[in-house]
């Protein structure tokens, strides 16, 4: 009896393995959105799930590697790899020329339609790869995926999973245009409190604001219409029937959302949006031992962390040397993330790496604050180890981003444009020495830190929800299914309308009627 137990035992374990084996099929998008996507690869490779990337020939920090269990297939496209580097610089320079206010909205926004031209050129190169490949189509279609699970901001991660017939899924921060998660997703935005996507707004805004936030709700349906009106035609061509981006994008299961109510201000969202903000944050590891050399020489000073990100590889000489003569003057060693030509103005305090350990560096006890460029990633890893910030905003998303800290009280912002040396030192030794900051990001870093489940586990498990369900449909909602006048009950309203209209019509008539009626009977006994 006890062989057989075993026996059974085994066979079951090993059937479970195999039931909760599934394949999944990952459309990411690059630069910054792929660290965050490889970490729930990682996580769905150790759950015994088989993984492909579908990714283009020509990326930039996409790439396999034999300690990365994946598969990848691959898309044929002729753009290259300096395309998309030229591509990232023009949004700098966009950004720093025209960063967004009540005087320079439209010509932002114009010139931000102009640079999603660009991007749509190379994103259909993507698109075309696959769809109009037929054996790479008949490889996906062979492949049994279960799920497909897609980055928005690279379109057509859907479109791939219809053809294959298999639900899919988002992950994202926002989409270049909010357009999408308000339009698309049907996500509630009342422009009274919740702030448009760029707008840098908070939730608590004046007259002046509201005008603005409306103002840039407006902007971003107009100038998108035409980009929107592309991707429409395309996607009714593959189809082969009148359809529409924002109709195809609806369809998603489950939209997993990359930030938490530690870093969002509260606002209306819908049972089908997850948010797994953070979920590649963990604990600090030991830092390598030059570095930990350098960190314990800063004595009760302790240190800070500076990085612009992967994307901004130098600076002007200029503002290099700026920036470096700020560090000189606080009594805190600096670890600066910087590949460019060495300031004459760097002080003996700082010391210059290719490249940080920022998780770890965020973690250490001796850490006091965080000089960053704004991006979600550091920022969450600044809230998960409650590390104060001075904001340095280049471009995207990274303004809002500071602007939700600063809000928060966990963080100064500096103008890239407009900053001196003095305007940096300011920023930093308010955030060093006020305690306010500290409390502040540590009472984020208990939120964050206070969750039922953990942001990745979260994310996984909605991952593994669609593959064992085959969908979400009971999460959808109607609104999805109705028109954008019956979303907002203008028929309803019309109808209305038309009754009281016609209510008080027949009313005037008959009071007209009856007015004559006793007008004539009066001039009738008159006369008798």
């Amino acid at each position: 009896m006890s062989k057989k137990f075993v026996q059974l035992l085994i066979l079951n374990l090993t059937l479970t393995e195999i039931v909760l084996s599934g394949n999944v099929l990952i459309w990411p998008t690059d630069c910054s959105h792929w660290l965050n996507i490889k970490i729930i690869i990682e996580e769905l490779i150790q759950r015994n799930h088989s993984v492909t990337i579908l990714t283009s020939s020509e990326t930039l920090l996409i790439n396999s590697s034999p300690d990365f269990p994946v598969k990848f297939e691959e898309i044929p496209v002729s753009y290259k790899t300096r395309n998309l580097d030229s591509l990232i610089e023009h949004m700098i320079m966009l950004w720093i020329n025209h960063r967004p206010t009540p005087f320079t909205m439209w010509t932002f926004y114009k010139e931000l339609g102009k640079l999603l031209d660009t991007f749509f050129q190379i994103n259909i190169q993507i698109c075309d790869g696959v769809l109009n490949n037929p054996s790479l189509m008949a490889r996906l279609q062979n492949g049994g995926f279960d799920v497909l699970v897609a980055d928005p901001v690279t379109i057509c991660g859907d479109l791939v999973a219809l053809k294959l017939g298999i639900p899919f899924m988002y992950t994202l921060r926002f989409s270049p245009a909010s357009t999408v998660e308000r339009n698309c997703g049907k996500i509630p935005a009342p422009v009274s409190y919740v702030p448009a996507a760029l707008s840098e707004l908070t939730d608590q805004m004046t007259f002046g604001e509201r005008v603005k936030n409306t103002l840039s709700y407006s902007l971003q349906d107009y100038i998108f219409q035409s980009y929107w009106g592309e991707w429409n035609s395309y996607y009714s061509k593959v189809l082969g029937r009148p359809t529409t981006l924002c109709e195809t994008m609806g369809k998603a299961e489950i939209w997993l959302i990359r930030t938490y109510w530690d870093f969002e201000f509260p606002r209306p969202y819908l049972p089908n949006f997850e948010f797994v903000g953070g979920l590649h944050c963990k604990p600090a590891k030991p830092l390598p031992k030059e570095m930990e050399d350098f960190v314990q020489s800063s004595g009760e000073d302790g240190v800070v962390a500076f990085s612009l990100g992967s994307m901004v590889k130098n600076l002007t000489e200029e503002k290099a040397n700026l920036i470096a003569s700020a560090l000189a003057q606080i009594p805190q060693k600096v670890l600066w993330r910087y590949q460019g030509k060495k300031p004459a103005t760097l002080g003996a305090n700082t010391r210059i790496f290719d490249w940080l350990p920022q998780n770890d560096l965020l973690g250490h006890p001796k850490t006091k604050a965080f000089i960053t460029h704004g991006g979600t990633n550091g920022i969450y890893e600044a809230i998960y180890h409650g590390i104060p910030m001075v904001g340095i905003p280049m471009f995207a998303d990274q303004p809002d981003n500071i602007a939700h800290m600063r809000a928060k009280g966990a963080a100064v912002e500096v103008n890239f444009n407009t900053m001196t040396s003095a305007d940096l030192l300011s920023a930093l030794r308010t955030v060093i020495n006020d305690p306010s900051y500290k409390e502040n990001a540590m009472r984020l870093s208990r939120i964050h830190h206070d969750q039922p489940i953990k942001p990745l586990d979260r994310a996984v498990f909605w991952i593994e929800f669609v593959m064992r369900h085959k969908g979400a449909k009971h999460l959808r909602p109607a609104s999805h299914d109705l028109t954008w006048f019956q979303y907002h009950s203008l028929d309803v309203i019309g109808f209305l309308l038309a009754c009281a209209t016609t209510v008080i019509f027949m009313v005037t008539k008959c009071c007209m009627f009856s007015f004559k009626k006793i007008g004539k009977t009066g001039k009738k006994k008159k006369r008798e």
